[in-house]
């Protein structure tokens, strides 16, 4: 009898409704493995239309990944979650101390840029619109260009205060957004990031 009170009192395990190649949901999952949380991986391909899906769309009314789950709690957009797991779950933090404003300020700038100029467009349904619009070649045309204005951006931003990780020498909320984004366009878009040595 005592073990199923404690199976009915135990808490359930998050859940995140993720695509292995959205940077999106790569920041979530590095949020989470930083804190050292376990979750349950639940994929929705966005290649096969998963994220159309009536129970998805509940979740998530734009359609995106990733969503989270945490009992009762749902959180769609990477950045409301990982706000919601830095309050919910303050340590490891993901931010540099209270006592540096401006550090955790570049943080944030950091994460918005990335979030707001570069991301959405490469994100799958706007790709799709170009490539359907203009082509192929113009798709990814389209996402490099943005890339490099994104890239020359936080160069900028960065260069006073990049260490060994983006804004010092310790993992920070900005290194969640830089690291997927670097990655998704080396792999997918062919950006020389040779113009770009300090990312």
């Amino acid at each position: 009898m005592a073990s199923l009170v404690e199976a009915e009192q135990k808490p359930k395990k998050i859940q995140l409704y993720s695509w292995w190649k959205s940077s999106s949901s790569a920041r979530v999952r590095i949020a989470l493995h930083l804190k050292g949380l376990e979750y349950e991986y639940k994929e929705v391909n966005v290649l096969k239309g998963d994220q159309f899906k009536p129970e998805f769309i509940k979740m998530s009314p734009r359609s995106f990944v990733p969503v989270l789950v945490d009992g009762d709690v749902v959180i769609f957009e990477s950045s409301a979650i990982i706000m919601y797991l830095e309050e919910k779950y303050p340590q490891p933090s993901l931010l540099p101390s209270k006592d540096d404003l401006p550090k955790r300020a570049l943080n944030y700038q950091v994460a918005n840029l990335v979030a707001s100029s570069i991301q959405p467009f490469i994100n799958i349904q706007v790709q799709k619109y170009i490539e359907d619009r203009l082509g192929s070649d113009e798709k990814k045309a389209w996402a490099k260009h943005h890339f490099k204005i994104g890239f020359a951006a936080l160069e900028k931003i960065l260069e006073e205060h990049a260490g060994r990780y983006a804004t010092g020498d310790e993992v920070a909320l900005a290194d969640l957004y830089l690291a997927p984004e670097i990655d998704g366009a080396i792999k997918w878009f062919d950006v020389d990031l040779n113009e770009f040595p300090l990312l």
